[in-house]
């Protein structure tokens, strides 16, 4: 087929990260479907991987994008102007959070929000040990690179940050690593690029513990697993655990870019003194993406759609049986389908994408794990034709992968 001027434009001149991307030409997106140039629908399952909640262009959150583009857009680099979009979400967002979490500083990723979270927590307690956990996942900057735990990533870039201890996701042991010295242990409640791996609940209260006594500080991120994704707001609530900082993006924006860490006055502090201006951002916060963060959130919440998150796992658990099928794993709409062997995987994948128009995730972790994270607002019917279509397709792939 011949290349649109704008896909010519996307091999020849985009900066590439890998030699073979998918390279789908979408014109257009709403609701839980993408459109492409040649008037094919995909459906899109992984939702932007874990972003688009609310699906593509919902409605209140388009026009809060565009009312507020109309007022002002960019105006100061973020903490210097008092601007309403901020002010609104920061407080909105506050109130549905743990007193000992009152403040948001925004940023524009996940990434930043970790990097951001590591250097608050050196600044805080003046130390400068990290405690994290293999295969976790926490971003490809240099500082949130440090924390992450796959050799596969990290390779490359090394030298990286000193005194990072890496220990075993869900191990008891993990507990005698954290230290005086420590300024904070960081993990995800439930890891996503390691597995779709949640944490067991009385380890995650045996750290939460252990950082009280040594005084050092609990980082969560929650970049892929926040607003709504696992049946509530974070998934830190299932298990009654409330971390120091909490990380924040992704889904956070309704489809803009936007991030963030939520932590306490006082440790938030650290931002302001010796010097002030000490993590400061340009584009952190900015207006447009924060009202329709705010949009987003209004909407999560009076249409119940962290509700629906339980459903839609519970549907997922009832289709998704098969022989080549091991699991179904996750909580909400954050789930893993662990599969028996890396040709079906791939196989399935494929054929779901080319065969049914289903695009879906796999991480780079696991060559036999799909991701499954479709948008909350899918309908009932087409959720459960779509993992009818996974779960034949899965059986189709694995007799193909025995010849």
């Amino acid at each position: 087929m011949q290349r649109s001027p704008e896909s010519d434009a996307f091999y020849r001149h985009v900066a590439q990260t890998s030699d073979s991307p998918l390279g789908l030409e979408i014109v257009s997106a709403g609701g839980s479907y993408l459109k492409m140039r040649d008037g094919r629908e995909i459906i899109d399952f992984i939702s932007g991987i874990a972003v688009c909640t609310l699906g593509h262009g919902h409605p209140e959150v388009v026009r809060a994008v565009q009312e507020q583009a109309a007022r002002h857009m960019h105006v100061m680099v973020y903490g210097e102007f008092v601007q309403r979009p901020q002010s609104t979400l920061a407080q909105h967002l506050t109130s549905l959070l743990p007193d000992s979490l009152d403040r948001i500083y925004f940023v524009n990723s996940g990434t930043e929000a970790n990097e951001a979270a590591l250097k608050l927590a050196k600044k805080h307690t003046g130390r400068h040990r990290f405690v994290a956990f293999r295969n976790g996942y926490h971003g490809d900057t240099q500082g949130a690179l440090s924390v992450t735990g796959r050799d596969i990533y990290r390779k490359p870039f090394e030298p990286l940050l000193p005194d990072v201890h890496f220990c075993e996701f869900n191990d008891p042991a993990a507990v005698d690593a954290i230290t005086p010295e420590t300024a904070a242990v960081i993990l995800e409640p439930i890891q996503g690029e390691g597995g779709i791996i949640p944490a067991k609940q009385e380890w995650l209260r045996a750290v939460r513990e252990r950082c009280d006594q040594t005084e050092c500080l609990l980082i969560f991120d929650e970049i892929q697993s926040g607003f709504g994704r696992t049946g509530t707001l974070f998934a830190f609530e299932h298990y009654g655990v409330v971390p120091d900082i909490l990380t924040m993006a992704k889904a956070m924006g309704g489809g803009m870019p936007l991030g963030g860490l939520a932590s306490s006055s006082e440790i938030f502090r650290a931002f302001r003194v010796d010097p002030p201006l000490n993590h400061v951002t340009t584009f952190g916060g900015h207006p447009v993406s924060c009202a329709a963060a705010d949009a987003a959130l209004r909407v999560l919440l009076r249409e119940g759609l962290m509700e629906r998150a339980t459903v839609i796992e519970r549907t997922a658990c009832d289709v998704l049986k098969g022989d080549a099928i091991v699991e179904v794993r996750g909580r909400g709409a954050m789930l893993g389908l662990q599969i028996s062997d890396a040709e079906t995987t791939r196989k399935s994948v494929a054929y779901c994408l080319n065969e049914h128009g289903i695009l879906l995730g796999w991480t780079l972790h696991s060559d036999t794990l799909i991701r499954l994270a479709p948008p909350l607002i899918i309908d009932q019917d087409l959720l459960e034709q779509t993992l009818v279509k996974i779960r034949d397709a899965v059986d189709i792939c694995k007799i193909q992968a025995a010849r």
